[in-house]
C-alpha cells in the first residue's frame, strides 16, 4: 500500500495543515519528518481553527495515528503545551507516537539561536528563535539529545554536561551571557520523561509494518522547499530537509514504498524571513494579497511577505521533489483583480533564464519576466467541481499546470474543510 509524501512547494505556509486534513479521513497515519516548532499548520474543522506547531495535522482525525519522526526536533514544553490545548478542547491526543530517536531541543539551544542571530545584525537569517537551527547543529556534531535520553538519567547527564561544556564557553566569554546549569536542564527535562513515555516508540518499525499490513501512510513536511537546507535560498533557509528525501531520513521508510509526492502550491507567492524573493510586491497589490489572503506567519505572527506566482520556483520544486501532483491553495484570494501577472522566466544581466539559477547571486539579481492572466469577480468559494470555477479561474489553473510541470490534482477555494475541489484522488 502506499506511502505518500505531502510537502510545500514554495517558501512554506503554501496551507499544507488543510491539504494534510483532507487526506486524513482516507490515510491510517500521518508523519511529521522533519523540521520543529518552526513551522506552523492551520486547519479550519467547521467553525473552529486550530494552530498547530509540532504535532501533525493529521491528529485532528479521530481514526488517524499522529506520528512525530526521527526527523523531527521536539520541545517538549511546547509539546506537552500543543497536547494540552488540544484536550482541553475535546481532541484525542492519546494516539499519538513520537520517535525515540527524535532529538530535543533544550533551554540552551533556544538561547544560542536568539544571540546569535542578534550577533549578525544586518546579515541574520530571520530564524524564529526557537532553537531549531542550534539542536539540528549538535545532532551533526554528535552531541545532541535524544527522546530516549530522557529515560536514562545518567546518559541525559553526560550529554547535557558535554553539550554545555563548550556552548557555556561561547555564551559567557564572547556573548557575555551567564552560564546555563547542567543540573537545572537534567532536572527540567527528566520532569517531561513520565509526561511523554506513553507516546515513545520506534515509529520507523510501526510505519513499516503498517505498510507491510495494506496501511497508508502520509509523511508531511514542515516549511517548503525553497527553505530546504540543501535546495533552497541558502543560507536563508531552514535546518533540515523538508523536500521529499527528507520524508525517508525522517521517517525511516525506504523510498521504494513511497508512490506519490504531492506538492502544496499557493496560486500566488508568500516568504517568511530574509532572502531573495523575485516576484515579492511592495505596492498596494501585495498590501491586498497579505489582507485577504490573511497572510501571517501561524508560529511568529510575522507578515509574510508576498508576490505573484512564480512558475520558475514550481518547477524547480518539481524537479528537486519529483512531484506527481500538485494540490493549489487560495485560489479564492485572487478574486477581483481584473488581470493576474505571473513570472514565467528570470531577466538576470539582461539574460532571460528559465531555471532557478544554481548561483546565489544570479538568484539575488533574477527580476521576474511577467505574463498577463485575466482574472474574474465570481465568488469561487462554493464551488465545488472545476466546472463551476470561472472560465478564466480555470484558464488561470490550466496555465499554472502547463507551467509547473506536474498535474494540479486539488483546489482549494476557501479556508474550510470542504472548501476543495478534488479533481483526482491522491489515494
Amino acid at each position: 500500500m502506499p506511502a505518500l509524501v505531502l510537502l510545500g512547494a514554495q517558501w512554506g505556509d503554501e496551507g499544507k495543515g488543510k491539504a494534510t486534513d483532507l487526506l486524513g479521513g482516507s490515510v491510517d497515519y500521518v508523519v511529521r519528518y522533519q523540521g520543529g516548532n518552526n513551522a506552523g499548520h492551520t486547519v479550519v474543522v467547521g467553525d473552529q481553527k486550530y494552530a498547530l506547531h509540532l504535532l501533525p495535522s493529521g491528529i485532528l482525525t479521530p481514526d488517524c495515528v499522529p506520528v512525530i519522526g526521527n526527523g523531527v526536533v521536539v520541545d517538549p514544553a511546547v509539546l506537552l503545551s500543543e497536547l494540552s490545548g488540544l484536550n482541553d478542547r475535546g481532541i484525542d491526543t492519546s494516539k499519538l507516537l513520537i520517535s525515540g530517536n527524535a532529538h530535543l531541543i533544550t533551554p540552551y539551544h533556544q538561547t544560542i539561536d536568539k544571540v546569535t542571530e542578534r550577533f549578525l545584525g544586518k546579515r541574520r537569517i530571520g530564524t524564529t528563535g526557537r532553537g531549531i537551527g542550534p539542536a539540528y547543529a549538535d545532532k551533526i556534531n554528535r552531541v545532541g539529545i535524544r527522546v530516549q535520553d530522557l529515560f536514562d538519567e545518567s546518559i541525559l547527564q553526560q550529554k547535557v554536561d558535554a553539550a554545555l561544556h563548550d556552548k557555556n564557553q561561547i555564551l559567557v566569554k564572547i556573548f557575555n551571557r551567564r552560564a546555563i546549569s547542567t543540573a537545572q536542564v537534567v532536572e527540567e527535562y527528566l520532569g517531561y520523561a513520565e509526561q511523554i513515555k506513553d507516546y515513545v516508540a520506534d515509529t520507523a518499525l510501526v510505519l513499516n509494518n503498517a505498510l507491510d499490513e495494506g496501511k497508508v501512510v502520509l509523511m508531511e513536511g514542515g516549511q517548503g522547499t525553497l527553505l530546504d537546507v540543501d535546495h533552497g535560498t541558502y543560507p536563508f533557509v531552514t535546518s533540515s530537509n523538508p523536500t521529499s528525501g527528507g520524508a525517508c531520513t525522517g521517517s525511516g521508510v525506504g523510498p521504494t514504498k513511497i508512490t506519490r509526492v504531492i506538492g502544496i502550491l499557493k496560486a500566488y507567492t508568500t516568504r517568511v524571513g530574509s532572502g531573495p524573493f523575485p516576484t515579492e510586491l511592495f505596492d498596494d497589490d501585495g498590501a491586498r494579497l497579505r489582507t485577504v489572503g490573511r497572510e501571517y506567519g501561524v508560529t511568529t505572527g510575522r507578515d509574510r511577505r508576498c508576490g505573484w506566482f512564480d512558475a520558475v520556483i514550481a518547477r524547480y520544486a518539481t524537479r528537486v521533489n519529483g512531484l506527481t501532483d500538485f494540490f493549489l491553495t487560495k485560489l479564492d484570494v485572487l478574486t477581483g483583480w481584473e488581470r493576474i501577472p505571473v513570472c514565467v522566466a528570470y531577466e538576470i544581466d539582461g539574460r532571460r533564464v528559465d531555471e532557478l539559477p544554481y548561483s546565489q547571486t544570479d538568484f539575488h539579481h533574477a527580476k521576474p519576466v511577467y505574463e498577463y492572466l485575466p482574472g474574474w469577480s465570481e465568488d469561487i468559494s462554493k464551488a465545488k467541481t472545476f466546472a463551476d470555477l470561472p472560465q478564466q479561474a480555470q484558464d488561470y489553473v490550466k496555465a499554472l499546470e502547463e507551467m509547473s510541470g506536474a498535474p494540479i490534482s486539488a483546489i482549494g477555494v476557501g479556508p474550510g474543510r470542504t472548501e476543495t475541489i478534488e479533481i483526482n484522488s491522491f489515494v
